[in-house]
């Protein structure tokens, strides 16, 4: 069952939202060769409870971090570690925290730059670049399909359609999610759909959009810790995440500083 939140729930979940997004911020700021994905951790952890929120990560179904590092090949759910990233890297931050009794979440990929260095990118950078524009337009386009009468399966054909236009493929084993007083709340909300199916949006919802997005066909696996999930064929992967509310008539970005 889909879990309808007053207005003031809603604003708890805002209020827990912008401190998400001031921390996410910082830690894209960070973001450099040379730093491991484990300091990047623990600058998270910091930052969260000098916010005055607890980690929803960490622990979570035995994951060992508050911040979830997933490089290149790994689509979500990496486990920080002593890697030190690299110039030509991509990387995807995840980050969930609770306030206030309620949950909110967020991920956004960077591309490890060093901005001292002067010089043209690569050809292979302006593909990487465009697979993380890609994604996260593909997140703008999702957001901006979620109002009350359309469908989940709107939102997901939305994603897929416009992935697949430009020439990559999203990934079909994993999906976004409800939120709330719950880390996970239906519905789970897929990345590719048929129009007008699924259950319809209304007033009081709130859940995360996460396309999830790769150079290759899409075939995920297991990494070996248990934790990761990662492109079967090796094939670069992106991933955004917001957490949105339903309002009369549109809907609510709840993980941005505006």
């Amino acid at each position: 069952m889909i879990s309808i939140k007053t207005k003031e729930e809603i604003e708890i979940i805002r209020e827990g939202g912008k401190m998400l997004a001031r921390i996410m911020e910082e830690l894209k700021k960070k973001v450099q060769p040379g730093i491991t994905t484990k300091e990047l951790d623990r600058v998270a952890e910091d930052l969260v409870f000098k916010s005055g929120a607890q980690p929803a990560f960490k622990g979570y179904e035995g994951f060992p971090a508050t911040l979830c590092t997933s490089l290149n090949q790994i689509i979500v759910h990496g486990a920080p570690s002593d890697y030190k990233l690299k110039k030509g890297d991509i990387l995807s931050l995840d980050l969930g925290i609770k306030y206030k009794g309620f949950f909110t979440d967020m991920a956004i990929t960077v591309f490890v730059t060093d901005a001292k260095i002067s010089g043209n990118p690569v050809a292979a950078d302006f593909e990487v670049l465009r697979l993380i524009r890609i994604t996260k337009k593909a997140l703008k386009l999702a957001i901006k399909k979620s109002r009350p009468g359309n469908t989940f399966g709107d939102i997901g054909n939305t994603i897929q359609r416009y992935v697949e236009q430009q020439g990559f493929n999203v990934v079909r084993d994993l999906c976004g999610h409800g939120i709330g007083k719950e880390l996970h709340e239906e519905p789970q909300i897929l990345n590719y759909g048929k129009r007008k199916t699924g259950p319809e949006l209304r007033e009081g919802m709130t859940f995360c959009l996460e396309p999830m997005v790769t150079m290759g066909d899409g075939e995920i696996e297991k990494t070996k810790d248990g934790f990761s999930w990662q492109t079967k064929d090796n094939s670069l992967s992106c991933h955004f995440e917001h957490t949105i509310a339903i309002t009369k008539d549109s809907c609510k970005v709840l993980t941005e500083l505006n």
